[in-house]
This record gives structure tokens, C-alpha cells and sequence, in this order.
């Protein structure tokens, strides 16, 4: 195969808008360059705004990522404010956090990137009776029916024969870099479809305890607007508390018995591409789910690892790490913003200069996080694997189990399919961690406690604060400066920014960069394999670029073909 480059434009089954550009020479990826090709406003929304109100401008960063921002940036407030809030308000943002991830997770896995995996098509020639015993041998799910699996092809088969194939209408069916057998496709067709029914049943949660999904309504700087009554009809009461317990229960149950079943058995199917994708092998993760006022205890543990050295992980015991909230800078060097500096979020500048796709030069409206001068891999693992270094029995136990059962070595988890492993591993932990929060909630409201905020006043003078989140793709960090109650500069550090960030100023690429490098390629007219390590990060660009022209100006057109 001779020398070419390959344009993705825009790589489709992501939130946002993302443009890939690889170098493929005899059938692998040389070279790679990742671009942000949307740009939006709301850092410039929020200067000149009240910083309580903040929360509720910066979750509309994302249409999917909502509830983490909201997060984030409520607690970049309680931050700058030294803020504590009470025990039941911790409990309830750990219930919206986790089931967020759950509903997220489900989506990823199933909605977005399957179809890398699985051949739609395939699934007609599959013999139903097999589908079926295949099914029942991985899970006791009790939806693995003949009759279900035999009612999903025939619908299948209804929809092919009508050229009527809608969302499955446009996918690399047939690609020789597909391996799964007929009624593997099926299975996880079937599963496809029910995962539709289950993301909505952990968003349901959220709407129930946030008020409204997507957009949570319920936070305030000081706790949450969730009144606890469990007495009366309009508050959080006992029949929403056990409304809530039960869909978390169902959508636990499918992700441990349908999800993580059906990414084990893909994986074992594709074990080589624990081989592709390693990329950047630097990783960080902040702890996650405070379980105390004092924001000192955290139900898991954060770290950094560089090198893909596991062992010889730093751990972070707090989200007011000082060397996280001091290193942290963002290059605009290879970016469509002015100069080339790198500067301090709480210094962020964004000034904006288009210049069409240069890869020599600026080609992406994404900045370039660094942590101490290096780029970092966030996300699922990330996080698992400073658990894993942190010594949390859940997770240590989850991945050493998987890897037994696939036959690889914690190093192969520096991949494509590591990544994907990782956030089913996540998904299920989410899963339980919902479950265990709720009853923490009750059993503190049981035991008398009903206080859910504490009243917040902001104060004249100048302040600046940080808020992390582990979000579902990884370290979330809103950063605040306000001056007489009002924001000064407002920036968002997303996992997106991390994952999708272009070179710096010395020429170093991003995790997405650096992942497609070896990458195979068998049909350069239909890039699949790229799409597979792409997806295994689950972009959200909508969430990494987040500028806009004040004058309201055309930067650029994008042209979907």
C-alpha cells in the first residue's frame, strides 16, 4: 500500500464535531493529527456573571456531559470560598455522578462504538437457536432468549429487505478487520437495543434527584437544592428514595449481566487490539465520591502514573492537590487562538486566529493541556488503573479478575481494547457505588439528619478556585477567578481537551495523536480501525473547545458529506 493520508471529516458516533488526519504507510498509521472543528462561548458567557450562577451556564458546555460540568463548577465556587457542605448534599451529588456514568457508559459502549465491533448485517445469517445458547453461556440475563433473539432478527431482516436499515445504514459491514460470528453480531444487536431502555432508566435517577435531566436543576454553592422531607409529597421523600433504588438496581443489573458479558466476549474476540492504541502512557485520576464534610475520605483514590509505570503511581489524596492545581497550563502553540504561550488556567487566554488546517502549523480549535510540561491520558483508565495502584480491593479485584479471564497482563490495558475494558470495568463499580450511596442517604436521613445545604454568601474581595470531577471520560477541572462578585476569567479543562489536545509548542502529540501511531489500517477507503481507537477514548468535542467570537463573527463552515 503506498504512502496517503487519510481525512476523517467529521468522525461520526461522537458528541461534537472532530476531524482525524492520519499518515498510512503499507497498512499502518505513521503519523495523526486530532481537530476540534467546532467552537463555542461559554468561558466568554461567563465573564461579567454572578459566580454562584456559574454552575448553570457552564453545564451547557455539552448536551450529553451536563450533570459533570454543573459539578465541577460548584465546587470551583466552594473551593474559592473554602466552602464545606453537609454529608446528605455529598450523597446526593454522588447519586447524580454515578448514575450519569452509568447512563454514559451503556451509551458509549453499545450506542457509539459497537458498531466498530460488531457487523450489523451479519446478524441475519445467524442461526437463533445458537444466539441463544451463546447468550446463556455468558450471563444469566434472562432477556437471552430464543424468542427475544429470533424477534430482533426477524426485524432485522424486515428493515434490510426494505432498505430500511436507518441508523445501521452506513456502517463498514463486511470489513475484513470484522471477526465476530453471525450470532455474536446478533446478540450484541439484540443487547443494542435494549441498552436504549436502560441508559433511560439511570437518567431517570438523575431527573428524579436533580429535578430535570439534562440540565440538573438542584445545586447551589453550599449543597444542594434537594429538600429532604421523607413526610411530604414535594420533597425527597421514601417513595422517591425507593423509586430511585429500584431503576438503579435494573440498570446495575444489565450492565454487570448484559455490558460487561458482551465486552468480555468481544474482547476476547479481538485480543489483539490489546496491542494497538497504547499512545500516551501517562495518566492521571483524581479520588472521587467525597464520604465525609470535610471532603477528606473518598470512596476511590486518584494518582498519576507516568510511563505506564502502575507501581510507581503518586498517589492524590485530595482534589486540592497542590501539585495538580499548580502544573497544570494550556498551550495554544498548534491551536486557532493567538501567540504560542502556555499559561495557567486561572490565566487562560483564548484570543481567536483561524488559519485553516495547517499541520505544520495551528489546526484545531482544541487547546493543548499539560501536566508539568507532558500530555496525559484521562478516562476510565486512567482512573482504574490509579485505583489499581492505590490499592482498592473493587477495583483491584475487577481488573485482575478480567485480565485472568482474556489472558493478558496489566500492561496490555495501555491499549484500544484496555480502554474499552476499563470503562466496563467502571461501569459496573458505578453501578454498585450508586446502590451504596442511596443507602448511605437514607441511612443518614434515618438517623436524623436532614440538612441537605448550607447558606452561602458571596463575599466582596477577589478569589480564585478549582473544581475537579473524575468524569465519565476522565479529570474534569473548572477553574474561577471572581473580584467583587463577579467572574473575571472562567476556564474548563475537560477530558476531551486532554484526550483530543493537538501538539505543543515542542511538536509532542496528544493521547488521540500518539494512540493511532501503528496503528493498522486494511482499507484505506474505509478506516475502521481508526475509528476503533478513536471511540475507545469516547470524544466529546462540544465539551473541549468552548470559545466564541464576541462580535459573533463566521470563523469557518463545516461541510458534512
Amino acid at each position: 500500500m503506498a504512502k496517503q493520508t487519510i481525512t476523517l471529516d467529521p468522525v461520526t458516533r461522537i458528541e461534537g464535531h472532530l476531524r482525524i488526519n492520519a499518515e498510512v504507510d503499507e497498512g499502518k498509521v505513521t503519523s495523526a493529527w486530532s481537530s476540534a472543528q467546532m467552537w463555542r462561548g461559554l468561558e466568554i458567557i461567563l465573564k461579567g456573571k454572578a459566580p454562584q450562577d456559574a454552575w448553570v451556564f457552564a453545564q451547557r458546555i455539552c448536551g450529553v456531559c451536563t450533570t459533570v460540568h454543573a459539578v465541577a463548577s460548584i465546587r470551583a465556587v466552594e473551593n474559592a470560598l473554602k466552602v464545606q457542605i453537609p454529608l446528605n448534599a455529598h450523597y446526593i451529588r454522588n447519586i447524580i455522578m454515578a448514575q450519569h456514568s452509568v447512563q454514559d457508559h451503556i451509551v458509549h459502549f453499545y450506542h457509539l462504538s459497537a458498531l466498530d465491533w460488531v457487523d450489523v448485517l451479519s446478524a441475519l445469517k445467524a442461526d437463533v437457536k445458537k444466539t441463544a445458547q451463546l447468550a446463556q453461556s455468558i450471563s444469566d440475563w434472562p432477556g437471552n432468549s430464543e424468542m427475544e433473539f429470533k424477534a430482533v432478527q426477524d426485524k432485522l431482516k424486515a428493515f434490510a429487505a426494505g432498505g430500511r436499515l436507518g441508523i445501521f445504514s452506513s456502517g463498514y459491514w463486511g470489513h475484513p478487520a470484522m471477526r465476530l460470528p453471525p450470532e455474536a453480531n446478533l446478540m450484541a444487536v439484540a443487547h443494542y437495543l435494549k441498552a436504549i431502555d436502560y441508559q433511560r432508566k439511570a437518567a431517570q435517577v438523575i431527573a428524579v434527584v436533580g429535578g430535570k435531566n439534562p440540565h440538573i436543576q438542584n445545586l447551589n454553592v453550599g449543597g444542594v437544592a434537594t429538600a429532604i422531607n421523607v413526610d411530604n409529597l414535594a420533597t425527597l421523600n421514601m417513595e422517591r428514595l425507593a423509586l430511585m433504588r429500584t431503576l438503579m438496581e435494573e440498570t446495575r443489573d444489565f450492565v454487570q449481566q448484559v455490558y460487561y458479558p458482551d465486552l468480555l466476549a468481544i474482547a476476547g474476540i479481538y485480543k489483539d487490539w490489546f496491542g494497538y492504541g497504547a499512545g500516551v502512557k501517562n495518566y492521571f485520576a483524581v479520588p472521587e465520591f467525597p464520604e465525609d464534610s470535610a471532603v477528606s475520605k473518598f470512596t476511590l483514590p486518584g494518582g498519576i502514573i507516568s510511563d505506564g509505570d502502575v507501581a510507581g503511581a503518586r498517589a492524590i489524596t485530595s482534589q486540592n492537590d497542590e501539585y495538580l492545581v499548580n502544573n497544570i497550563q494550556e498551550s495554544v502553540a498548534r491551536s486557532w487562538y493567538a501567540g504560542d504561550a502556555s499559561l495557567h488556567p486561572w490565566k487562560g487566554e483564548a484570543t481567536p486566529q483561524y488559519t485553516d488546517f495547517k499541520p505544520d502549523g495551528k489546526y484545531s480549535w482544541c487547546k493543548a493541556p499539560r501536566l508539568a510540561g507532558k500530555p496525559y491520558q484521562v478516562g476510565p483508565l486512567a482512573q482504574m488503573l490509579a485505583c489499581y495502584a492505590g490499592g482498592n480491593v473493587r477495583v483491584k479485584k475487577m481488573v485482575d479478575t478480567a485480565c485472568s479471564k482474556l489472558s493478558i497482563g496489566l500492561n496490555d490495558l495501555h491499549s484500544t481494547m484496555g480502554r474499552q475494558l476499563a470503562r466496563g470495568i467502571r461501569a459496573c463499580i458505578m453501578a454498585d457505588i450508586s446502590i451504596e450511596q442511596i443507602d448511605k442517604l437514607v441511612a443518614n436521613i434515618a438517623s436524623g439528619d436532614q440538612t441537605y445545604s448550607n447558606h452561602v454568601e458571596i463575599p466582596d474581595g477577589e478569589f480564585s478556585g478549582v473544581g475537579f470531577h473524575e468524569a465519565p471520560r476522565g479529570t474534569l477541572s473548572h477553574w474561577i477567578v471572581f473580584k467583587n462578585k463577579k467572574i473575571e476569567n472562567y476556564q474548563a479543562v475537560v477530558p476531551s481537551t486532554w484526550n483530543a489536545s493537538p501538539r505543543d509548542s515542542k511538536g509532542v502529540m496528544g493521547p488521540y495523536e500518539a494512540s493511532l501511531v501503528d496503528n493498522p489500517v486494511a482499507d484505506a477507503e474505509k478506516p475502521l480501525e481508526i475509528l476503533r481507537t478513536v471511540h475507545s477514548f469516547d470524544p466529546c468535542i462540544a465539551c473541549a473547545v468552548h470559545t466564541v467570537d464576541p462580535a459573533g463573527k463566521e470563523i469557518t463552515k463545516v461541510k458534512v458529506i
